[in-house]
């Protein structure tokens, strides 16, 4: 959906008409009144064919001002406070959130108290006035936030060796704080953190604020553009912050373990040359600052958080890695600031939008300065992609996530399967048509969400005819169609069965 600019100031809820209305049809009111009340809570969603229950209808978020205290032990619950400025799209009696682990101490709506409950992975709340459509209203929830989860929940926030970050993708924002957990509906952010001394902390955005009291400080970030959750990002630790200046004057800045600076510092002067390169495909880099945060923890990914990407540190210091694959892995990042973070993916099926362009500019920059050719790479990924879609799907249709999974929808088919058809495209309209594209899709959509049927329109539009046809078969289809431009490039058979009962 559209990203809604900030909303005016909370105001006091006119009551007047409601009182007419009352004072007219008093004992039906009266009767609905008690039927809603004694109705228990449901748990909703926005329909996501893959996390039906993520997101809520009923209103758009504009705005989180996220608060959060650290007491210096990374398995402690964090003090917190979630304010959510949100414009209702409905009528509501009840406004649900996402929020599944912390405790919840108290809620407010306009600035009164309100009633709640918890629906499975919903926080309910029952404002004293129901909201009318078109309303801003203005929720406030005082809660913890516990970075210790059950080993088949894990998620949200990252225990590293000194402190915390985190890692909400996809369905785990709210596991940290309450919030519309679904890519559809970004908003502006403000991160308030508090620690004590001799901690930094860092999250999205650009820096608005220290303050130094007590044996803490409060370190306030604020984003620039709309961000989704699963895009969130927080550190707290023993940490350098290091600035340098990319394309354009673009503040660079990295968050490093202090004991690890001098062994990083190497890679991360790789990221200015690595913007201009990006530029230099698809246009002006999208966002306000950029970054590497680098965590002392085994994550075993890497993850795309906007305007600072999470990296394990060991994926650095490693000596097993080679250079251009580690280099590959940091355009990797960098290409979802554009690809999934600044064009957003509108539903989750949507997600061979992001992974497969990360993957492609991955493999393009491997090409350009390593000599990798990424025409082998793609004859790989062709004669795996009949097992791939198989296993998990074709790339715009992936099979739902395995409950319980860490990696649940982060499939081969979402990353070399759908970069597959991003060359398939190249192959069929040319690179100059290709490249156009490219620039025109994060264009149209910055800071928006776009869905794959907007991309197909994009594409055909850009090459001046209708390429449903060839898209469904490459986004849809069970098997892989034939390659344009290579007939002798032929699926790898699955291997036989054994024998057995």
């Amino acid at each position: 959906m559209p990203h809604t600019p900030h909303p005016p100031a909370p105001r006091s809820r006119a009551r007047g008409r409601r009182r007419l209305r009352a004072a007219a049809l008093l004992a039906s009111a009266v009767s609905v009144c008690l039927v809603a009340a004694s109705a228990p809570p449901t748990p909703l969603g926005v329909g996501d064919r893959l996390f039906p229950h993520l997101g809520n209808p009923g209103y758009d978020v504009a705005a989180y001002d996220l608060s959060f205290t650290y007491s210096g032990s990374n398995t402690e619950p964090l003090r917190a406070v979630t304010t959510i400025d949100a414009r209702t799209t409905a009528d509501l009696d009840r406004v649900n959130l996402d929020f599944a682990h912390g405790k919840v101490d108290s809620v407010e709506v306009d600035g009164e108290p309100a009633g709640f409950a918890t629906a499975d992975e919903d926080l309910v709340i029952t404002p004293e006035d129901a909201l009318d459509e078109g309303e801003w209203t203005r929720i406030t929830v005082r809660h913890t936030s516990d970075p210790v989860y059950p080993e088949d929940r894990e998620g949200g926030w990252v225990r590293t060796a000194d402190g915390l970050a985190m890692a909400n993708q996809a369905d785990v924002a709210h596991l940290v704080f309450p919030c519309n957990d679904h890519p559809s509906d970004k908003a502006s952010f403000t991160f308030r953190v508090t620690a004590p001394d001799g901690l930094t902390a860092v999250a999205n955005g650009l820096p608005a604020g220290v303050d130094r009291t007590g044996g803490t400080t409060t370190w306030t970030y604020r984003t620039a553009h709309p961000m989704a959750t699963e895009l969130a990002q927080v550190s707290i630790g023993r940490s350098t912050v290091l600035h340098r200046t990319g394309p354009h004057g673009l503040p660079v800045r990295d968050v490093v373990p202090t004991e690890h600076r001098a062994a990083l510092e190497p890679w991360l002067a790789k990221t200015p040359g690595q913007i201009a390169w990006m530029e230099e495909k698809v246009g002006r880099y999208p966002f306000e600052t950029y970054g590497l945060l680098m965590a002392d923890a085994t994550t075993g990914f890497e993850l795309e958080t906007q305007t600072l990407s999470l990296f394990e540190r060991e994926l650095f210091t490693e000596p097993g890695y080679p250079k251009w694959y580690v280099e590959s892995i940091m355009v990797h990042e960098l290409a979802h600031q554009w690809f999934g973070n600044s064009v957003g993916p509108a539903t989750w099926s949507d997600l061979w939008l992001n992974e497969g362009h990360a993957t492609w500019y991955e493999a393009l920059y491997a090409q350009e300065t390593a000599d990798k050719p990424i025409e082998a790479r793609m004859k790989a990924a062709y004669g795996a992609s009949d097992g791939w879609r198989a296993k998990g799907g074709p790339p715009a249709a992936p099979k739902p996530p395995t409950s319980g999974s860490k990696t649940g929808i982060f499939r081969a088919n979402v990353y070399d399967g759908a970069a597959l058809v991003l060359y398939a495209l190249r192959q069929e309209i040319g690179r100059p048509a290709f490249e156009r594209l490219e620039r025109a899709w994060v264009t149209r959509h910055r800071d928006g969400t776009a869905t794959t049927a907007d991309f197909v329109r994009i594409a055909s539009e850009t090459a001046g005819r209708d390429l449903g046809d060839f898209f469904q078969g490459w986004l849809y289809g069970e098997k892989t169609p034939p390659m344009p431009g290579h007939p002798d490039w032929k699926p790898t058979p699955a291997p036989a069965r054994a024998g057995g009962a």
